[in-house]
């Protein structure tokens, strides 16, 4: 639908015909209509940025996916860890080096982490992992298939037995509760100057 020089150009990233990636709402719906209305194929599926400690889509970008029937498939719905382990950080590389994950939220860091213990906190009462939690959270909120980053092939089962896990309303309102609001990752409204780092680590 779109040539890759056309591409660069668009404030979200397209990773092919029918599915989009990290924009605003008015973005999304724009080029859906646009798709429409040129008798293009419209996306189908939403590959966004949403987890326990990231919810900032809510407000408006999958309220127009469910009305325009896209299915969520987010990434990093572990929130590169943090919401797989009790502390912030581990020993592992990742967690040393990974600056991305560390713009994305280290910011937030003494807010999220009650969320981080509340997520531990079910999974000893399930005696499951926290993983499991997080993202039994995910279907519960109608994501279709999140994107999981694994090391190990028993990552996968880990995220497959998450179907076993069912959250009630009551549990879904506790995990969310302490959310506050983050600084908007992912959407951009105008392409960055040349050499601007969009995630940095906190200063």
């Amino acid at each position: 639908m779109f040539s890759p020089q056309a591409d660069r150009r668009l404030p979200g990233v397209i990773k092919d015909k029918n599915r989009a990636s990290a924009m605003y709402g008015y973005q999304f719906y724009n080029m859906q209509l646009a798709a429409r209305d040129n008798g293009f194929a419209q996306f189908a599926a939403m590959e966004n940025h949403y987890n326990l400690l990231y919810r900032e889509d809510e407000r408006e970008l999958i309220p127009i996916c469910r009305q325009m029937h896209v299915s969520l498939m987010p990434y990093s719905p572990l929130a590169a860890g943090h919401l797989t382990r009790p502390e912030w950080n581990s020993d592992s590389l990742r967690s040393k080096t990974d600056r991305a994950a560390m713009g994305k939220y280290d910011r937030t860091q003494e807010q999220d982490m009650e969320i981080v213990r509340r997520v531990h906190a079910f999974a000893e009462k399930y005696g499951v992992k926290m993983q499991q939690i997080a993202l039994a959270w995910e279907w519960a909120k109608g994501v279709t298939s999140p994107i999981i980053g694994a090391t190990k092939a028993s990552h996968f089962d880990d995220a497959a037995e998450a179907f076993a896990v069912r959250l009630t309303q009551e549990e879904i309102a506790y995990l969310e509760e302490p959310y506050v609001p983050h600084r908007i990752v992912g959407a951009i409204d105008r392409n960055p100057e040349e050499g601007v780092r969009l995630l940095d680590v906190k200063k």
